[in-house]
């Protein structure tokens, strides 16, 4: 993708992060060969837990990272994979499954969308959504999430396409 295109991409995203969930339909399944570093520095931010405190402090690095280049995702691309307990953040409801009794600030997801804005896209395991009996239509379904056949294997993947690897915690 060429900058021109992310361009309009990232004003899309900033356009569309806190749209309703009826706007789009399930996440896209993303393949690892369509997996692209598209920015002078990249990024893949590790999320495999569940802790609320920690998945804060993630948003506030990935949201500082951006700030060192004045939010310009033409200069920096950032991609949270989640998987394990780290899809929790990403449900449309936690309702039947192991986190239902979860108690999650719902600012977090607001966090997520405006770092969102910014350019930073979020991939889930379709694994972990698989190990946990849940279709993929239980992702919340924003333009700026996506599916990928499997968390770890994607955060390799994007590290071999020259992303940076951070783990926050």
């Amino acid at each position: 993708m060429d900058q021109v295109t992310r361009r309009a991409m990232a004003t899309a995203l900033i356009a569309s992060a806190g749209m309703a969930k009826t706007a789009f339909a399930a996440p896209a399944l993303l393949p690892y060969a369509d997996m692209k570093r598209e920015a002078d520095a990249a990024c893949v931010y590790h999320c495999d837990y569940g802790d609320p405190a920690r998945f804060g402090q993630t948003i506030t690095n990935m949201v500082n990272h951006m700030a060192s280049v004045d939010y310009n995702p033409l200069a920096l691309q950032i991609v949270l994979v989640a998987h394990a307990g780290g899809i929790k953040f990403f449900l449309d409801s936690r309702a039947g499954t192991q986190w239902e009794a979860d108690k999650i600030d719902p600012d977090l997801i607001k966090r997520m969308a405006s770092a969102a804005g910014y350019g930073v896209q979020v991939y889930l395991c379709a694994t972990t959504f698989a190990n946990n009996n849940l279709s993929h239509d239980r992702a919340v379904a924003v333009p700026w999430v996506r599916m990928v056949p499997s968390g770890v294997a994607t955060v390799a993947a994007l590290q071999g396409k020259g992303f940076a690897y951070m783990k926050i915690g």
